[in-house]
């Protein structure tokens, strides 16, 4: 393997840990999305996901199981440890986890050990899903993890499907508030670019792009920006001048197809939201752990 080779990666899914997965089913519900059926990870957490026809996905993570957490955790399993300290530090609910696809998850854990970023042992695990038509299948994931000292309230780490889950999830792609995709994933921090190092070797990119709110670096589907209190305020109109340092993520910025039908949708199910830049804003709620914005 050569480590000065790029391949820059997808962004896969996003880590959401929230109190409970029902509390999250009906929140999301209200906002449009239509939720696949709960499914139990063998470590003890459990998840309810939300696809999109662009092929990433939100992961609302549950804990089904303390005391199967906690044993994964001490037997080393980062994914379940650094969940654990996330909800600790910050409460149940959140965006944790910036996930990255890959073909070949064994090679990055390589690479993230040799540049000095490993965030643990790599994890291996199946899980079995249901579809809407009644199908089950069962998904194999490997899984290379990546973070930083200084962000101990986030992580990144890279996907692979070793076997992966039915394709045919269409029903499960179609949502009543017409998003497609994941544009953007926004963090924050008081100096991003002391965090460009870690994200250009999770994205597998070596080009970032810096501005005076902050910097983006770019995956192959969806852009990833880093803003400090200016930009926060800016684009969010968030005030995250008292924050701690360190990533915090605070923002997810989805793809809709018709923007008038996703505003009429949020008048009828009563969403507070506010206008900015073009986007629809929403604040965080219970079910809910960051802001999301809906743009064309």
């Amino acid at each position: 393997m050569s480590l000065s080779k790029r391949t820059t990666r997808p962004l896969d899914h996003l880590v959401l840990p929230v109190d409970t997965l029902t509390q999250a089913r009906r929140r999301l519900s209200n906002l449009g999305f239509t939720v696949a059926d709960d499914a139990r990870h063998p470590f003890g957490t459990e998840n309810a996901c939300v696809f999109f026809a662009d092929g990433t996905y939100l992961e609302p993570l549950a804990i089904a199981s303390r005391e199967e957490c906690e044993a994964a955790a001490l037997d080393g399993n980062a994914f379940v440890a650094r969940d654990q300290a996330f909800r600790f530090r910050q409460g149940p609910e959140g965006l944790s986890a910036l996930v990255f696809g890959t073909e070949d998850a064994a090679s990055d854990h390589i690479r993230f050990r040799a540049r000095g970023i490993s965030g643990g042992d790599m994890l291996e695990f199946s899980r079995p899903m249901k579809l809407p038509d009644g199908r089950e299948g069962l998904g194999s994931f490997r899984l290379a993890f990546a973070a930083d000292l200084r962000a101990p309230d986030l992580f990144l780490f890279s996907c692979q499907r070793v076997r992966a889950l039915p394709t045919d999830r269409a029903a499960l792609e179609r949502h009543d508030n017409g998003v497609i995709g994941i544009s953007e994933v926004v963090l924050s921090e008081a100096n991003p670019t002391d965090f460009q190092y870690l994200l250009q070797e999770a994205v597998d990119e070596r080009e970032v792009s810096a501005h005076s709110f902050g910097m983006d670096v770019a995956t192959t589907n969806a852009k990833i920006s880093v803003l400090n209190a200016a930009g926060m305020e800016a684009f969010f109109g968030r005030s995250v001048r008292g924050a701690e340092r360190g990533l915090r993520g605070r923002a997810v910025v989805f793809r809709v197809a018709d923007l008038e039908a996703t505003r009429a949708l949020f008048a009828e199910n009563d969403i507070e939201f506010a206008e900015m830049g073009g986007r629809l804003i929403v604040p965080e709620m219970p079910g809910q752990g960051v802001i999301f914005a809906f743009g064309a």
